[in-house]
């Protein structure tokens, strides 16, 4: 290996696959690295937030100081300092630190690693093993660690912006602590900005930045530090006085991140915030999870699904045109597309948030499929069965089966469900919405049909 960072002087060299797949984090003393790598924490004392998983006696500070003993997987959205613990990881005492890159390490290179720190381990030198992006490992590449991690060969620090529930194996989960980074508040963003814009590895104090400029940066950073100090950055390189104001950060950043990730635990949490927003009748909340997925790229069949299952499952009988625009909007989705399907969408949504709410077709076909899994599923009445074909009327089967177009009303007395379930009643109108005319009218209906 050539030297750096997580060069092992003095030991075995390894092939050119294991060195390619090496993680280097870049030195922050690089005057030509971007900003938010000249920033990076030298220490604890300099990380900003976290201060849940940092406390005195924490599993992760004791792990950073070189005498914790535990792997660990640390999840948290992009620009929460998992990568900045790692590098304060490189510094604990006593031991040797790799890093793995699940963008293009392999079982080979995992196994190079384990190995080597095996021989390291026998000569009293504990490796730490450092993989990003770990939720990119196959199944079989995070099998290949589970030994090294169990026997503490290797004390593993992984990182990932998904739920490690979703994305790493079992045995591995089971193996080692996980710790859950938050996004960075409002005020540790301003703290970060600030000290790159005083400090001598950042701007030197040679830019004048708005108040209301670091608002903005603030304000579309959304919890990452890394995207803030990219911001900062690019807004310092524009400027041609030294001066930073809102328009020129304005004229420098694109838009602010969008927290999602279309595979991963971002997913799962907007669409479920979408759902329950949609639930709760937060006309508002709604729109705005709609317009985060819209913006982070989402499938619209995928959201024009969803609407369409809540027009039934939130919404049902109290408002029936509810899963009509649902369906409607479906077929803008796939007839015109984005971005002009974003209308449809939001109007199917502002049309499920707003609409009276019944849970009774859910209650309704989930109570008669518990009775199907219990075995309540007799024998169709004699009358109600098939009678189109030869023989039918011989074994009994249409035979005294009464029309209901044949009486005035349009409905009769007449048994249609088996022996068993004669007298249950499955649908529960409620008094929301259209229910309050539907809930008389089956009172009445099943009165007549049960002949009461």
């Amino acid at each position: 290996m050539s030297d750096g960072l997580f060069d092992a002087p003095g030991t075995q060299a390894v092939s050119d696959d294991f060195e390619a797949s090496v993680v280097r984090i870049p030195s922050g003393s690089d005057r030509f690295a971007p900003l938010a790598v000249r920033m990076r924490p030298r220490s604890l004392d300099e990380v900003v937030g976290q201060e849940h998983l940092l406390g005195p006696g924490s599993p992760l500070r004791r792990l950073v100081e070189g005498s914790g003993a535990a792997s660990v997987l640390l999840y948290g959205p992009p620009g929460t300092g998992k990568t900045t613990l790692a590098s304060l990881l490189s510094q604990a005492t006593g031991r040797r630190f790799e890093a793995l890159s699940a963008l293009s390490a392999g079982v080979k290179e995992v196994r190079a690693v384990i190995d080597l720190a095996r021989r390291r381990l026998a000569s009293g030198e504990q490796t730490v093993l450092f993989i990003d992006e770990v939720h990119r490992f196959s199944k079989t590449q995070q099998d290949a660690l589970l030994a090294a991690v169990e026997n503490r060969i290797v004390l593993l620090v992984a990182a990932t912006t998904e739920n490690p529930s979703f994305s790493v194996v079992s045995p591995l989960l089971s193996r080692s602590l996980v710790l859950q980074l938050k996004s960075l508040s409002d005020e540790d963003i301003r703290i970060v900005l600030n000290r790159a814009i005083a400090d001598p590895r950042g701007l030197a104090g040679e830019y004048q930045v708005a108040d209301a400029a670091l608002d903005h940066i603030v304000r579309i950073a959304g919890g990452d530090a890394r995207r803030s100090l990219t911001a900062l950055e690019a807004s310092a390189e524009s400027s041609l006085d030294g001066k930073v104001g809102v328009e020129l950060v304005e004229a420098s950043v694109d838009k602010a991140a969008v927290r999602y990730d279309r595979d991963g635990d971002q997913h799962y949490d907007v669409i479920s915030a979408f759902i329950k927003s949609l639930r709760g009748s937060d006309v508002d909340a709604a729109l705005h999870y709609l317009a985060r997925m819209i913006s982070a790229g989402e499938d619209p069949r995928f959201i024009a699904r969803r609407l369409m299952i809540q027009a039934s499952e939130e919404v049902g009988m109290a408002d029936p045109m509810a899963l009509q625009t649902a369906t409607a909007a479906a077929q803008v989705v796939q007839l015109v597309g984005l971005p002009e399907a974003q209308l449809a969408l939001a109007q199917a949504t502002i049309h499920i948030a707003t609409a009276p709410k019944s849970g009774s077709v859910v209650k309704g076909i989930n109570a008669a499929l518990a009775d199907i899994r219990a075995g309540k599923a007799g024998a169709v009445p004699p009358h109600l069965r098939d009678g189109h074909y030869a023989g039918a009327a011989a074994l009994g089967n249409a035979q005294g089966y009464k029309y209901p177009h044949d009486h005035p009303d349009g409905v009769l007395a007449q048994q249609y469900p088996p022996d068993e379930l004669v007298g249950t009643d499955y649908y529960q109108p409620t008094d929301h919405g259209y229910e309050r005319e539907v809930g008389p009218r089956v009172t009445k209906l099943r009165r007549i049909v049960r002949g009461k």
